[in-house]
Formats: C-alpha cells, sequence, structure tokens
C-alpha cells in the first residue's frame, strides 16, 4: 500500500464501524447493536481535500480478556496499529470514560504513532456533554468531539488525520490488480488461504463455522503480479441463516464476486462435493465472473492412484454447468500447489478480458458454418449474417442472423465450443447473443 493509512480502533460497541462507513462513504464494514461484530482488519479508502488515504476498520479491543476471539481480534487490532501512520481512538461520550478506554489509550501510548482521540456520539449542535471534558484525561491530547451517524466533526477529525501525513513521498497508483474472491461454503478454508499467501495472520482462523463475518481485502504482490484477494464469510443455506450479522456477511461476500474479476471457489476435500457448492459457485457463474475450482484440504485425505481422477469425474458432473473453469487441488495449510492457483488466477483473467477481431470471428463463422450446417425448421434455414465481440468480463459475442427463434440453444453450445477452441477461453463463461437483422 502506497498510500498513508489511519487506524480506527478502540473498545467493542463505541461507534467504530459506523465512524469507518461515514468516512469512506459507503456501507462496507458491518454496523449491529452487538458488540463484536467487526472482528477482521476491514479497509476502504477516504479522499479529503484532493488527497486519499486508506481506512483501517478493527474489533473492539478488550486488553483483559480470556475470550479465544477476543483475543485473535486484538491481535487484528496490532497488526492495524503496526501498519498505521495515524490511530484513531473512538470512545463513546455517551457512556463516558470507562476503564477499558484508558487501558487502550495506554497501549496506544506504547506504538508511538500520532493519536487523535474522536469522541463519538456527540449528537447534539453547540457546547459538547460536560462528559466530554473526561477525555483530556487520557493524555492524548484535545479530543474531537464526532457524530458517526450524523457526520457532525468528521471533516475536523480528518483535517487532524492529514496533518500528520507525508504526501510528498507518495508513490504513483499501482498498476492493474487483479480482483480474486474467494468464495466458498463454511469452513471450507478460505481464511487459511489468504493467510498462508500473505504469511501473516491476515483473518481469523478458527473451527467455528462463521468466523469470518466481513469480506476482508488483501493485497498481495509477488512473481505472478499484483492482486487483491477478498476473504469472503462462507455461503450457507439459507435455511442455516439465522441472526441478521449472517444476513448481512452473505450481502458482502455476494458484493465481492460482483466486483472481482476471479473467483476462487474452495471446496473442502474431506466433505467431498454438496449441493451448497455448486450453488455458491453458481453465483459467480450467472455473475460472469472468471472461476477456478480449488479442492482444498487435499493433504488431509487418504488417497490411492485413482483418488484424484475419481474426484475430477464427481467435479465435472456437479460442475457441468461450468466445465470451462480449471481445477487445482491444493492445501491451504502446507502451500501445496498455491503457485498453480496463482497460475491459473493470471490465465483466467486474461482470457476473461481477451478481445478478439471482427475478421477473426467471422472466419471462424465460415469454418463453424461449413463443418455444422445450420438448423432450418419448416423450410426456412437458418442464416448468420456475422458476428462480433460485444464486451469483455465475461467475454460477449453478438450473432446476426435472419431469424433468432431459428438459432436453437445446442447450435449456440456449439459455436461457444468452437469459440473457447479457437481461443484459449480457459476459466471464463462466454456469453451469446442473437440479433435478427434490423434489431437494436
Amino acid at each position: 500500500m502506497n498510500k498513508p493509512v489511519i487506524a480506527i480502533v478502540g473498545r467493542p460497541n463505541v461507534g467504530k464501524s459506523t465512524l469507518f462507513n461515514k468516512l469512506i462513504g459507503q456501507r462496507l464494514s458491518i454496523v449491529d447493536d452487538t458488540p463484536g461484530v467487526t472482528r477482521d482488519r476491514i479497509y476502504g479508502e477516504v479522499e479529503w481535500c484532493g488527497k486519499t488515504a486508506f481506512v483501517v476498520d478493527t474489533g473492539g479491543i478488550e486488553p483483559k480478556s480470556d475470550d479465544v476471539i477476543l483475543v485473535q481480534m486484538r491481535r487484528q487490532a496490532q497488526l492495524a496499529i503496526d501498519t498505521a501512520n495515524v490511530i484513531i481512538l473512538v470512545t463513546d461520550c455517551k457512556t463516558g470514560m470507562v476503564a477499558t478506554d484508558m487501558d487502550v489509550a495506554q497501549m496506544l501510548q506504547k506504538s508511538g504513532k500520532p493519536v487523535i482521540v474522536c469522541v463519538n456520539k456527540c449528537d447534539g449542535l453547540g457546547e459538547p456533554d460536560p462528559e466530554f471534558y473526561e477525555f483530556y484525561n487520557l493524555g492524548l491530547g484535545e479530543p474531537v468531539q464526532v457524530s458517526a451517524v450524523h457526520g457532525h466533526g468528521t471533516g475536523d477529525l480528518l483535517d487532524r488525520a492529514f496533518e500528520c501525513f507525508d504526501f510528498d513521498n507518495e508513490m504513483e497508483k499501482d498498476e492493474a490488480i487483479i480482483n480474486v474472491a474467494v468464495i466458498g461454503k463454511p469452513n471450507a478454508g478460505k481464511s487459511s488461504l489468504v493467510n498462508k499467501i500473505t504469511n501473516e495472520e491476515r483473518c481469523i482462523v478458527s473451527d467455528i463455522a462463521g468466523t469470518t463475518r466481513d469480506t476482508i481485502d488483501t493485497l498481495v504482490e509477488n512473481k505472478y503480479g499484483k492482486f487483491n484477494f477478498t476473504d469472503t464469510a462462507g455461503l450457507r443455506r439459507q435455511s442455516k441463516i439465522y441472526d441478521n450479522i449472517e444476513k448481512y456477511s452473505i450481502i458482502r461476500a455476494k458484493m465481492a464476486i460482483e466486483r472481482s474479476d476471479v473467483c476462487v471457489i474452495m471446496i473442502d476435500a474431506t466433505e467431498g462435493v454438496t449441493e451448497q457448492d455448486t450453488k455458491v459457485a453458481g453465483l459467480a457463474h450467472e455473475a460472469g465472473r472468471a472461476c477456478i475450482i480449488a479442492v482444498n484440504k487435499w493433504d488431509a485425505i487418504e488417497k490411492n492412484d485413482k483418488t484424484m481422477q475419481e474426484f475430477r469425474k464427481k467435479l465435472d458432473a456437479d460442475f457441468a454447468f461450468m466445465s470451462y473453469a480449471p481445477q487445482v487441488f491444493i492445501s491451504a495449510k502446507t502451500g501445496m500447489r498455491i503457485d498453480k492457483l496463482f497460475e491459473y488466477i493470471v490465465s483466467c483473467n486474461d482470457s476473461a478480458n481477451r478481445r478478439i477481431k471482427t475478421g477473426m470471428l467471422n472466419e471462424l463463422l465460415a469454418q463453424a458454418t461449413t463443418r455444422v450446417q445450420p438448423p432450418s425448421d419448416k423450410g426456412k434455414r437458418l442464416k448468420i449474417f456475422y458476428m462480433t465481440q460485444a464486451s469483455v468480463k465475461p467475454p460477449t459475442f453478438v450473432f446476426f442472423c435472419n431469424d433468432a427463434q431459428l438459432f436453437h440453444f445446442s447450435y449456440q453450445r456449439y459455436f461457444e465450443n468452437r469459440i473457447r477452441e479457437a481461443f484459449a477461453l480457459e476459466g471464463t463463461p462466454v456469453r451469446i447473443i442473437i440479433r435478427e437483422r434490423g434489431d437494436k
């Protein structure tokens, strides 16, 4: 990350995620009255006075808790503090200063980073509540009164934060980055894969299904290029979703699919292919995203010389609707075939963005119609005048003909296969649009 980083920290339920959403101008972080909703580091971008910076939302810090999830949340917050240029400590004016605020403030003072005290929930205009002045006792300088819900005071807060940055050293914007969404049902190993790729505990990992609730963006640069990996919440059957927080998480996961270039569909080898796996894959297919089927935990099952072949047959049968997707057998725990996964990500992204000249397409059209004659019905034969590529991601081709009803689905599939074969469109769906001459 070349841009400066602002970390938003504080104890649970003081309005960190609400402030984060207000600063970046979109509802990226889940907001709920339940403490501990935000568990991982969530990245966004804020623009102020023509300059931009990254903002990191973190889970609430409980310095003295022994709870497994809370301990990992504290470690995630510490990682955010370590990478930040400026830290915003969010407190709650309505509850006043509590002992946990003082504990967090002492933790931040040890970091040596600039810290700005944000006193949230100052919803009234004019003079602040008497409780506001308590926060001077934190010893971190003059607090800023803010209402994250209404947006009051956020400008003053950003003024203070941006004063600490040296934008003269900001490097040029990164070149094209491949956005990769890691999707699948709960406990398939999505967070473990992202952690293995980055070689750090970027996402909380536990055996409890549903540990990841937000979508987590992670920038990665290696010999294969630059990537933005999005770890998503596990998508389970609708009947299994009981709380509002998980419903929000699934919406976030679907949004992550929409803004991705490539989707890595994680399957648990120890459980085999389930109906839910095909439904998750269907979301990526319908969105028109390039897809890779990654069978995880391949190191954890007993194998013989036919195990992989039999598993591939099962994948081919259950994922017949997306036969274009390459299959790779990996282990997020050991790193087995992670390099192969990166090769597929690059090649699938290239396929999804490939543009083919109209002349080459019409040459293919002539060869294909000569090999298999167009169908006819009641003496009327289909005539295809020409074809062209309309768009990419996914590659979309428009056929102009005399009668769209004569262009049977099976003949469309024939052309799709011929296009894939001729132009090596591996890993991406192909869309075909039929137009009659004279259609707009």
